[in-house]
């Protein structure tokens, strides 16, 4: 599985052009060496770049890939017109034959509202008003939006549309996504109970204990040691900038605000040789899934690339 925000750092001597065509090229060998997903992420009016428009990136992925499913997460729903977003995600999903799954989010980065004009209020409200109307939209059938008839074609190629999760780290939006969503992924483990006692409350099926993982980054080289001395820049400055708009947001995260000492010892990233990393898959047993951000923080392409050709000429032979 890869993961890409599209963070591009001034001090990574990249252009946002070469960043994107290298994304969709790395999406594209993935889907032919057995990869499961590709990942991407949005925020908007950020200093380093990050990717604004996930629909238009899941398109080109879509264009250039043939087995991997497409995953939005997440999909900020506050910022979307929701007919638009509607028919925007149904041509996506026929592009890809339906493969798209998307995550929703309300946002929580207080410059995006004021860049929106959307008061952080409404964010609940309009998560719920976008999965309600997508619902509705994607069954072909006219139906009532705001007052008024509408009908969105094309239908989505996925019967009833792609699937929609919700993200959030409240327990008002672990009730939200028990009531109206196929699933949650929550910020922090602790909205979890929330999500599963709702669930049980309307009668629906019990989702069971969390199942999620902590959120590691993973990195090969030869030569861990020197690899971190080079990249560790990098992880600094996403770890940095996410935890900077969660401060202002009020909330915690899984990205806190560290000095490079601090981020080593959280292991919170890591770099292994693909002998130790090819060992850790194998002591996973028949779940292990190799997860990589081949350009975290801004990383070069290059040495995106460097890691990606590790893990294909010295981690998957391991495996076959």
């Amino acid at each position: 599985m890869l993961r890409f925000d599209l963070r591009n750092p001034v001090f990574a001597g990249i252009t946002s052009s070469e960043r994107l065509q290298a994304a969709v090229d790395m999406a594209a060998w993935a889907d032919t060496r057995g990869g499961i997903a590709i990942s991407v992420s949005e925020h908007h009016g950020s200093d380093d770049g990050y990717l604004p428009s996930p629909l238009l990136f899941a398109a080109a992925v879509a264009a250039r890939t043939r087995n991997v499913r497409i995953r939005i997460d997440a999909l900020i729903a506050s910022f979307y017109d929701p007919l638009r977003l509607a028919e925007d995600l149904a041509v996506v999903d026929n592009l890809s034959g339906g493969r798209v799954d998307v995550v929703l989010g309300g946002g929580y980065v207080p410059d995006e509202f004021r860049m929106f004009g959307v008061p952080t209020s409404e964010g609940g409200r309009r998560v719920e008003e976008v999965v309600v109307t997508l619902r509705n939209a994607w069954r072909g059938a006219p139906f009532e939006f705001r007052g008024r008839i509408v009908r969105v074609t094309p239908a989505p190629d996925r019967p009833g549309g792609p699937s929609l999760v919700l993200g959030g780290s409240s327990a008002a939006a672990a009730r939200r996504a028990a009531r109206i969503a196929d699933g949650y992924i929550p910020s922090t483990p602790e909205s979890w109970e929330a999500y599963r006692q709702e669930r049980l409350a309307l009668g629906k099926s019990d989702p069971g204990p969390s199942l999620q993982l902590p959120l590691v980054t993973m990195f090969l080289a030869e030569d861990p040691d020197s690899a971190w001395e080079e990249l560790l820049p990098y992880f600094l400055h996403e770890t940095n900038a996410y935890g900077a708009w969660l401060e202002a947001a009020g909330l915690d995260g899984p990205y806190p605000v560290a000095t490079e000492g601090a981020l080593r010892k959280s292991g919170r990233y890591r770099i292994l040789t693909p002998a130790d990393y090819a060992a850790e898959l194998k002591a996973m047993g028949r779940n292990a899934v190799a997860f990589f951000n081949p350009m975290v923080g801004g990383i070069p392409p290059r040495r995106g690339w460097d890691c990606l050709r590790l893990f294909e000429e010295q981690v998957l032979p391991r495996f076959t």
